[in-house]
């Protein structure tokens, strides 16, 4: 039984894939999910839960010397873009001086280190992107996140790196939610909407990044890899298609252009990815975004 250390299981990622092992995996990996605070999770037997901080070297290193994995997969980071912007020092913590201190002990153990990255590593000038195009980043969560993938790229274990775009999904006690959930609610409450029609993106099904992740694994594979949902199209797009799907009333989405927002952190305008290498190398078969909402409304019927 091969060992997998799973940082960030509370998050909707993190839960998917503890429920991805446990349900398709489970013959063949042993599992220690790991977060910060208690386990966020209602299922608890088919792996072991810790409390781990990353950015904690004690934590750290004892979590690693005790269960000595062979695979680590780091889903924890600062994902706020704004947020980022304005808390420059939790977000370093969190995505460059963590990675660091998680290299360190792969290193140490020879994990393989398998890192998520995000396609604000690009300026959004030209995409959709392929993994040797180079990165732009526009905000500081692009910044540090491109950082991470550096520190990744630089050790002296095998190490992957899986970028992905717009993650959706459903998932327990949540402490964000994500742009589907969201809409889908704003939507059936009749609320009017400011959305964006100048930012282009291919959303990802929780789901699918989380076979994704788990096919780096099973393939012991190397290098940058781009999982995304394979439909590229605009935020208000993606807000109308949501309430196409639910048959909920679109006359109260408003399209407005970025530059009126006045966020904190600059946007790429145009991402998505080219999936072929993940396709030919990984088997990676996401489903298209109306498939992505039949999973989620099916989940959201039997929660």
């Amino acid at each position: 039984m091969k060992k997998i250390l799973l940082t960030g299981s509370n998050g909707l990622l993190g839960q998917k894939i503890v429920h991805l092992i446990c349900s398709k995996y489970a013959d063949r990996y042993e599992l220690l999910a790991t977060s910060k605070g208690e386990n966020r999770i209602s299922r608890k037997e088919g792996y072991r839960f810790l409390s781990m901080d990353i950015s904690n070297p004690k934590d750290v290193a004892k979590v690693f010397e005790e269960f000595q994995p062979d695979y680590l997969l780091n889903t924890a980071a600062m994902t706020n873009v704004d947020a980022c912007e304005s808390d420059k020092e939790g977000c370093r913590s969190a995505n460059i001086e963590a990675v660091k201190l998680l290299g360190e002990q792969a290193e140490k153990f020879k994990t393989h280190f398998i890192h998520l990255s995000t396609d604000f590593i690009f300026d959004g000038e030209d995409g959709p992107y392929r993994e040797t195009d180079a990165p732009n980043p526009l905000s500081y969560y692009g910044w540090s996140k491109l950082e991470g993938e550096k520190l990744v790229e630089s050790l002296n274990t095998k190490w992957a790196i899986a970028r992905t775009i717009i993650v959706y999904g459903i998932a327990e006690k949540m402490s964000r939610s994500n742009i589907v959930l969201w809409a889908k609610s704003a939507l059936e409450g009749g609320q009017e909407l400011n959305i964006v029609n100048d930012q282009f993106r291919s959303p990802t099904l929780a789901e699918d990044l989380a076979e994704g992740c788990m096919q780096i694994i099973e393939k012991d594979a190397e290098g940058v890899f781009h999982l995304s949902g394979k439909d590229l199209m605009s935020i208000v797009d993606l807000v109308r298609r949501v309430a196409k799907y639910f048959n909920l009333d679109d006359s109260t989405i408003n399209e407005i252009s970025s530059s009126s927002l006045n966020q904190a952190a600059k946007r790429p305008p145009k991402t998505g990815f080219i999936l072929d290498k993940a396709e030919r190398e990984l088997d990676y078969s996401p489903n298209s975004f109306e498939e992505g909402l039949k999973i989620l409304e099916e989940q959201l019927q039997q929660s």
